[in-house]
């Protein structure tokens, strides 16, 4: 770590596209991004098809310098992004300039993959995803109101990431109210999912989680591929409070003081056929 300032003039990576224009910083603990996309500019027209991806998956945090977006999650819900605000945008969203200035911003975290084309600085591993959300979000959010709901959904940030952190894992995202980690151990996610149950349950919170086990795409702090998607569906067939893990991750669990309970079969989508899927739980 040390003293060091950066001008616009001397970004560590240039990435262009068209009507945009990101400038990579790399810091000590993160990287910084100076954005610019010009008016007409739209995230569903000029980076999806560097992306490959239905929907923009990177997570941004960040500052609007100047200029007006307007964001669209896939869930239907908008947002407009004004001058001289913060703001969080979950992953699976689209974006487009409002108006006849450009929109410029800047975004940190702990790297960025974001408008990067196919192929660059990517590894490929086997690795175990975690995600967890909270069951009934959107109910719990309108019966607490906001001011509430942001104060519970902190604690439950805070309570996953400390059970994340005492297992070995790595946040990938946050997807608004649940995370994608990802664990070289099989059986630490499972062990830190059946933690982070039970801690945000004492906090007045119930939880989801869903586990699967197999190779994966790196990209910076991005992570992709289709074991992702397969994970994300054993999530979706996950009950309040229950930990579903796949078929790859049971088999790497034999031995554990692990108990698992058959679901049955389940198609997956982009899996060829159903695949056995199990409800864990530690042994009494």
């Amino acid at each position: 770590m040390k003293l060091q300032r950066r001008g616009l003039d001397r970004p560590d990576e240039l990435r262009e596209m068209p009507d945009g224009e990101l400038r990579i910083f790399e810091l000590a603990d993160g990287m910084a991004s100076w954005t610019a996309f010009q008016p007409g500019w739209r995230w569903s027209t000029h980076v999806k098809p560097i992306a490959g991806t239905d929907y923009c998956e990177f997570h941004h945090v960040g500052f609007t310098l100047s200029g007006r977006v307007r964001v669209e999650h896939r869930d239907g819900t908008e947002l407009e992004l004004q001058p001289q605000q913060f703001y969080e945008i979950p992953p699976f969203h689209d974006a487009w300039v409002v108006g006849d200035e450009p929109w410029i911003s800047i975004d940190w975290g702990p790297g960025f993959s974001f408008a990067r084309r196919e192929g660059t600085a990517t590894s490929r591993r086997v690795g175990t995803l975690l995600f967890t959300d909270i069951v009934e979000s959107t109910a719990l959010a309108a019966r607490l109101g906001d001011g509430r709901w942001r104060d519970v959904l902190a604690e439950h940030n805070r309570r996953v990431r400390r059970e994340l952190e005492r297992y070995g894992g790595r946040e990938m995202t946050t997807t608004g109210d649940g995370f994608l980690a990802l664990f070289d151990s099989a059986e630490s996610a499972v062990r830190c999912a059946l933690a982070a149950v039970d801690s945000v349950r004492s906090g007045g919170v119930e939880i989801r989680c869903g586990i699967h086990t197999g190779e994966v795409e790196l990209e910076s702090s991005n992570v992709r591929g289709l074991t992702v998607h397969a994970a994300a569906r054993v999530l979706g067939l996950a009950g309040p409070g229950e930990v579903l893990v796949s078929w790859t991750t049971r088999d790497l669990l034999a031995g554990a003081r692990l108990v698992f309970d058959s679901r049955g079969e389940h198609e997956l989508k982009g899996l060829p056929e159903a695949r056995p899927i199990y409800v864990v739980r530690a042994a009494g």
